[in-house]
């Protein structure tokens, strides 16, 4: 597991130096390494410090969130086709994203705070309704579906009736970090940095959890308290990154099951490597997303849509076939 993770820290370590390099033609390498060097002119300094940094930090903490997200949400639910984005906590934080755009404009600290606030509604909904209809895991995500199907018409409304809420709207409907705002940024990487540790303190707890919810209240464990923090938590990491990269899907359905093959069963190891592996992932994904069109850009979560989609597909029929269904 040692050797998985230091490959991980290498791999994302090369791709955000690659990222941080290369780019349009207003710089290029070489202006890079003359402004890290201290020198530079005021706008290759300006680019490189409030757009092209910004901008690889965002994309790898969205990165690591979503997949850690994704990891705990699978985990909680047992069951491999759950996400951020299937079970509607991706757009119940982007409604509320809209929604403080419209009520306090330009306040990216309560932006953070209204799309944490979304996605735990929206987590907590889904739950509610699993809990009292006595729903199957399965069936889970249909109201998850369904619930995020509501948020999205809510979206829609909003973006057709006030359009100047949002700056760049196809980018806020798919995902993407080419409006990246520093400020924002910096509201948001802390509460990543907060979710993702108590994640891995948790990771013990959700072992336990694993093991089913009769063998984890026999070794006294509060099997509703603690699936509950972690709702939280992945709320708290989906909703901080939705605030950056606005509605990116698929991330936390692809990197958690592919950690699955090539980690091992304690959740703490599977929860480093699908940080690390997610940040590296969603930074390779927007660097393409720059660099494919060149000069123009595609929106970063194009990218994820045309892997995810199929993955997701191959996932289903992948699990029709385990369980001998025809």
């Amino acid at each position: 597991m040692r050797r998985k993770l230091v490959i991980s820290i290498i791999l994302l370590i090369a791709i955000a130096a690659f990222s941080v390099l290369a780019g349009n033609g207003a710089i290029g390498t070489k202006d890079i390494l003359r402004v890290i060097a201290g020198g530079g002119s005021l706008s290759q300094q300006t680019i490189l410090f409030r757009v092209r940094l910004p901008r690889v930090a965002a994309a790898a903490f969205c990165g690591a969130a979503l997949s850690v997200a994704g990891f705990i949400i699978q985990s909680t639910l047992d069951n491999r086709i759950a996400s951020p984005g299937i079970l509607g906590i991706n757009n119940g934080a982007g409604l509320f994203v809209l929604i403080s755009a419209l009520i306090f404009p330009f306040q990216s600290g309560v932006k953070c705070i209204m799309a944490f606030a979304g996605a735990l509604a929206v987590a907590f909904l889904v739950s509610f309704l699993a809990v009292r209809t006595g729903m199957s895991k399965t069936s889970v995500i249909l109201s998850g579906v369904a619930i995020s199907a509501i948020c999205t018409s809510a979206i829609e409304l909003i973006i057709s009736l006030r359009p100047e809420t949002i700056a760049d709207r196809a980018a806020f409907r798919i995902g993407g970090f080419a409006a990246v705002n520093p400020v924002t940024v910096l509201f948001a990487i802390p509460l990543i940095i907060i979710g993702l540790a108590v994640s891995f303190l948790m990771a013990p707890s959700m072992d336990i959890l694993n093991l089913g919810d009769e063998v984890a209240h026999g070794l006294g464990l509060n099997v509703r308290a603690c699936r509950n923090l972690f709702i939280m938590i992945s709320a708290l990491l989906a909703a901080a990154s939705i605030s950056m990269c606005g509605l990116i899907g698929f991330v936390g359905l692809i990197v958690p099951n592919c950690v699955r093959i090539i980690s091992d069963k304690k959740s703490s190891g599977g929860i480093l490597l699908c940080a690390l592996t997610g940040a590296a992932f969603l930074l390779l994904c927007d660097t393409i997303s720059r660099l494919i069109v060149f000069p123009y850009e595609l929106p970063c979560g194009l990218i994820l849509s045309i892997i995810g989609a199929p993955y997701l597909v191959w996932i289903l029929v992948k699990k029709k076939k385990r369980l001998g269904i025809d």
